[in-house]
Order: structure tokens, then sequence, then C-alpha cells
């Protein structure tokens, strides 16, 4: 049966009313300091636990107007300068063949993890991202039509060796040992690994823009495990690799789209971050953000660092909080974040109360220059 979501096209969307996020992505002047965070969507809302309840999360993932719901959800509450589509990074393993299994008090899991390489032969090598995806697409091109214009729409992907790390730990891990361990033992297999991910992702993020996102986040959360040297091989050229990609094949259509890189931990790769394509580099809240204005040289705008455990703090707290970490950052080329996602156990008005310290703080600051 033909959904009347699957009819909405791609085109004729509503103009953009608030476009401050991805001016800011580009360096350029903003009336306020753009704000979003990461898991806005998420279990710290009521509504989003109501809607999800008794849902299969992957097959929440598969329904795109159960994605455009939670992703509309938060900016129904709070004033938030960019919306993320409400997905999953581990979509892509699925899409090469491997189960994935949302485990209640566990998180995601993998029945049968990759053990040796010998295993890569078990996986879709060439996976028709449209076919396989195409469910992304469609949540993508349906809640940038209900956005009408209130704000830019982000998409989003695992980078390829966080992928690799879950597909070989078969969930989360403190240690990524498993997966570590692949590395020093078999780094062909690794980087063979890596090029496969790194192919599906271009289309998958080619696939988003042409879907409708506006803007493109790469998330490579298990940076922090890797020292320098095993991130120079196994993470960021794979990392230069999408941007440029994506980039080269936007140009060709006369589209620019802004990339952000967030590598968590991974404050040892921050001056190669900064080389690396992206316009944007996220931070975590370990990096002080003067040092990182430093250290990237006004090469690329940040976003982040606030410690999402601040949201614990009084809502007083939570202002001076944002008015430090402003003034660390200044108010060019800056998005506001969390250096990390929500926790489902944080108070919805405190989300609220650093939106608006936000707003409040840098247009007060915008108005001293």
């Amino acid at each position: 049966i033909m959904d009347k979501d699957d009819l909405i096209l791609p085109k004729d969307f509503p103009k953009l009313k608030n476009d401050a996020f991805l001016l800011a992505c580009r360096g350029q002047e903003t009336p306020h300091v753009p704000v979003w965070c990461m898991r806005q969507a998420g279990r710290y809302l009521p509504e989003f636990r109501e809607s999800r309840a008794g849902k299969d999360f992957f097959a929440t993932c598969r329904s795109p107007a159960a994605c455009c719901e939670l992703t509309l959800q938060p900016l129904r509450r709070f004033p938030f300068d960019a919306a993320i589509i409400f997905s999953d990074i581990l979509v892509i393993p699925q899409a090469m063949g491997m189960d994935v299994q949302m485990v209640a008090g566990k998180g995601p899991t993998f029945p049968e993890p990759l053990k040796e390489p010998e295993d890569l032969l078990l996986l879709q090598s060439k996976v028709d991202v449209n076919k396989e995806l195409d469910y992304v697409f469609k949540a993508i091109t349906l809640t940038r039509h209900k956005l009408e214009g209130k704000v830019p729409l982000i998409g989003f992907t695992g980078a390829p060796w966080t992928l690799m790390a879950y597909m070989i730990e078969g969930g989360g891990s403190t240690t990524q040992s498993k997966a570590k361990r692949w590395l020093y033992r078999h780094p062909e297999a690794s980087h063979q690994l890596l090029k496969m991910l790194t192919d599906i992702i271009v289309e998958y993020l080619l696939g988003q823009v042409a879907a409708g996102a506006q803007a493109l986040q790469v998330f490579e959360s298990h940076a922090g495990c890797l020292g320098p040297a095993e991130f120079q091989e196994f993470s960021l050229p794979y990392l230069r690799d999408i941007a440029r990609k994506v980039k080269d094949q936007l140009k060709e259509s006369g589209q620019d789209v802004p990339m952000i890189v967030f590598a968590k931990d991974g404050h040892y790769g921050l001056e190669d971050l900064s080389q690396s394509h992206y316009e944007v580099v996220g931070l975590d809240w370990t990096i002080d953000p003067r040092s990182a204005r430093e250290r990237t040289g006004g090469k690329v705008s940040l976003q982040g660092n606030m410690d999402p455990c601040a949201l614990y703090a009084p809502k007083e707290r939570i202002y001076e909080i944002v008015k430090k970490m402003l003034e660390g950052f200044g108010t060019r080329g800056y998005i506001a974040n969390l250096g990390h996602g929500l926790y489902p156990d944080m108070d919805p008005e405190n989300v609220g109360a650093f939106v608006e310290a936000v707003h409040a703080h840098s247009r007060h600051l915008l108005n001293l220059k």
C-alpha cells in the first residue's frame, strides 16, 4: 500500500525563515549565536517516550512519519536554530546485511559481530543505498516540508571507524579492544572495511542532500579510543575522503552544503580536523574554547561544547556557564551545542534555559560590538 508520505517529493520546499545556523557554519554574521543539541529528539522529552512506547527502535527508524514527528517534537517546545533528522548511525551496517537490534537496558546489539577478516565476505560490499536506505531519505523529505522553513534540517552519518568498531564489538564498549585488535593485527582488512564503509557513507550523504538535508554531520564518536597515530591512519584519511567526495559531487550540481565533523575526545586531531574540508568542527566538553579557537586558527567554525551534565545545574548556573562559553568562543563562526548528546533523565526545562541563555547572552554580546 502506498503511504501518502511516499508521494511527497524533494522539491518546492518552503522558504527558510531562520538561516542563523547555516550562516554560522560558513563563518558569516548572525543575529544571535545559533544553538541546537545532539539528541534533542530523545528520551528526555515525555512526548518522545510516549510516541516510542512499545515500538521497536529500528521499526521507528524505518517509518518516515514517525521520524518526522520525533524530529519536530523538540522544535515545538524550544526555539532551536536547527533540526536533526531522527535516525541512527547503525542503519549502515544494517544496509550491509548485518543484524542489529536495540536491546532494552543494553543498547544496540549485533548478534553476529565480525570476528575475523574472512567475515568481510559476508557483507554486502556494494549497497544500493537508494533502495536500502530510502526510508531515511523519505523521512528527510517529509520533515523538510513539515518544518515549513522554520529552521534548517541536518542529516548525519556515523564515521567509518565508529561504525567498524560497532560491527566488531557487537555493541557499546569502553575500550573498543576487539575493534582495535583488528587495527593492530589485521591492518589490511581494517582498511578494506573502512574503505567499503566510506563509499557507502558518501552515497548515503549525497542521498540525504538530494532528499532535502541542508547540512550534514559526521559522528566519529569513538575517536577517543584511538591514539594520535591510529587516528592518523584509520580515521582521518576516511573523514577527509568523505568530505572531499561529497563536496566534489555536490559542486557538479552547483550545491553547497556545510559539513560538520565531530570526533569525540579527539583533541589530538584538532589541527588536522580543521584542515579536512569540513566547514565546522564539533567539540566535546573536555577542551577549552579559547584554546580550540587558537589551535584551529580561524580556518573553521566551531560547534559545542557545554558539558551535558551542566544541564543538571540550577538555571542561573546554566546561564553563567553559557556566558563563559560564549565569551570563550566569540560570536562569529560559532554554533552553541552540548559536548555530547542529552541524557534521558534531563529536565526539559533546563534544556529550555540553555537555549534561552545562548540567545539572550549572544544578542547582548553582539549589541556591545
